[in-house]
């Protein structure tokens, strides 16, 4: 065979393009080749295994994409998988929570569970429920929101629409540091100021203070991005109709964002449910059903949770109700979620044709 014969079949090999089904045929192969060297070094951790599919993924990618199709190709090609690697290896830890927490919650997780309260079930013994703890995570998280919303929301208005100067610069300024601000530090304020000052008693209202400085910033900085999606024409439109600027935003700029801002909102609730800080130091617990959160310590599930966890000693019935409880808590922010979804899609403005 002739040297430009030779020529002529690499040219055409590189002009060819790999089947749709080559990435998950390489995939398996990477699999079988990483259970296969794992199996020969006597290697017993999956992640082990794991690693060195991904990297036979990578590494496979690029030489077959390389010789068949073009080195362009080939870096493209190599880019995507290391996305796809990227996202298992981080979407892995997440399943197999979830997954753990399931197998593990699903034991006593019923319908008896849900309505009963500790009481009088001693943390050794079977029984007992999380229906104080679940009446008190709704009424804190509830006073939380009554009072983080409007303030966040009123803050981003006054940023977008009307915030001009070193004031706005001020606010901008402080919503970002309250944005990093530890639960722990946000649960100490509220008790030196309600508890210590104040004199006030602990409660479930005390706890939700401390979730409110949590949940204002995320709800500022969430209502501003939203409110600057919305196109200055519409608000243009509506002031050169002599309409004041108030009613502007009341009845165009809040109505065309709503469905960004009530998602906002559902994220930062999600966001302050599974604190534990504020709850251990202004709360407290009970195992009995206190469903008046201004008076008196309250339940709330993360409380629960860790209380039943230091004192199962890694097993018996109080281990298996922090599982149960952890699983209901990770259902009622999941349902959260897809709540702000729904209300974000049924918001979205329609188009027509």
């Amino acid at each position: 065979m002739s040297n430009a014969t030779v020529t002529e079949e690499r040219s055409a090999l590189r002009g060819a393009t790999l089947p749709k089904w080559f990435p998950w045929a390489l995939a398996a192969g990477s699999v079988g080749v990483g259970l296969g060297i794992s199996a020969a070094a006597g290697l017993d951790s999956n992640i082990q295994w794991g690693l060195i599919a991904a990297l036979a993924f990578v590494l496979g990618t690029y030489g077959i994409s390389a010789s068949v199709e073009s080195p362009r190709q080939a870096r493209d090609r190599i880019a995507t998988s290391l996305v796809w690697v990227a996202f298992i290896i981080a979407l892995v830890p997440l399943a197999s929570l979830i997954w753990e927490t399931v197998k593990q919650g699903v034991k006593v997780l019923d319908g008896y569970f849900l309505t009963h309260s500790m009481g009088v079930v001693a943390d050794t013994e079977p029984g007992g429920g999380i229906y104080h703890a679940l009446l008190g995570t709704l009424q804190q998280v509830g006073l939380a929101t009554l009072v983080s919303v409007p303030v966040g929301v009123l803050t981003a208005i006054y940023l977008v629409e009307y915030g001009r100067g070193k004031l706005a610069k001020a606010v901008t300024f402080f919503v970002d540091v309250m944005t990093g601000i530890p639960s722990i530090v946000a649960g100490l304020f509220i008790l030196s100021l309600w508890i210590v000052i104040l004199g006030m008693g602990y409660s479930g209202f005390a706890g939700s203070l401390a979730l409110s400085i949590l949940m204002i910033p995320v709800v500022v900085r969430s209502t501003e991005e939203m409110l600057k999606l919305v196109p200055n024409e519409l608000r243009e439109a509506s002031l050169a109709l002599g309409v004041p600027k108030w009613r502007t935003i009341l009845k165009v700029v809040l109505p065309t964002s709503i469905g960004g801002i009530t998602t906002g909102v559902m994220l930062a609730i999600a966001r302050i449910t599974g604190e534990t800080a504020p709850v251990l130091l202004l709360v407290w617990g009970t195992n009995f059903i206190n469903a008046n959160p201004f008076s008196d310590p309250q339940a709330s599930l993360p409380m629960y949770i860790y209380l039943q966890y230091a004192n199962s000693g890694g097993s018996g019935a109080a281990y298996d109700r922090a599982w149960a409880a952890a699983l209901t808590l990770i259902a009622f922010i999941m349902i959260l979620n897809l709540g702000a979804r729904g209300i974000a899609r049924w918001k979205a403005p329609k188009t027509g044709r």
